[in-house]
């Protein structure tokens, strides 16, 4: 069973899943790990009305309840159909994929986004991962003109709320 509590990134648990997130990307970057830029979240941003931050609980490895999981949303500019939000940092560890952990993240967030008064949801990505890409547009993200300069993306999404 998949639960979810609000954090900070700062907190001790948000900044494992975090440096498991990062590693993973840099390691998987295709132009190799030195290529990877990393951008550490800001508090602020993920503090409401302007964003949030939320983990995954669900269980480890040997069956017992630890945080799997995280990502957030945050407001950034506006966009033309209103109030826009971003989702950044959506990681679930290896063992909870295809488990439904990330598509439930995913609809958490967009439930928070909502009350947080969003009107759209944006996030950038890499092709390379395809799994991600795919779990983005089954969820009703389509390809938008790309919003900010991340130097790690090559696909940009979005969809209305």
């Amino acid at each position: 069973m998949v639960t979810w509590r609000t954090a900070l990134p700062s907190d001790e648990s948000a900044r494992v899943l975090l440096d498991q997130y990062f590693t993973a990307r840099a390691l998987g970057f295709p132009a190799g790990p030195d290529s990877y830029r990393r951008s550490e979240p800001i508090d602020a941003e993920f503090t409401p009305p302007a964003g949030v931050f939320v983990l995954v609980e669900g269980e480890n490895l040997s069956g017992e309840p630890a945080d799997v999981g995280c990502g957030g949303v945050r407001r950034i500019d506006d966009g033309p159909l209103g109030a826009r939000f971003e989702v950044k940092h959506l990681w679930v560890q290896p063992h909870t994929r295809r488990l439904g952990y990330g598509r439930e993240l995913m609809t958490e967030l967009t439930d928070r986004a909502r009350e947080l008064g969003a009107a759209e949801l944006v996030l950038d990505t890499n092709e390379s991962l395809e799994a991600a890409a795919a779990l983005y547009r089954s969820v009703g993200f389509t390809p938008i003109e790309p919003y900010n300069d991340n130097p790690n993306a090559t696909t940009w999404l979005g969809r209305a709320l």
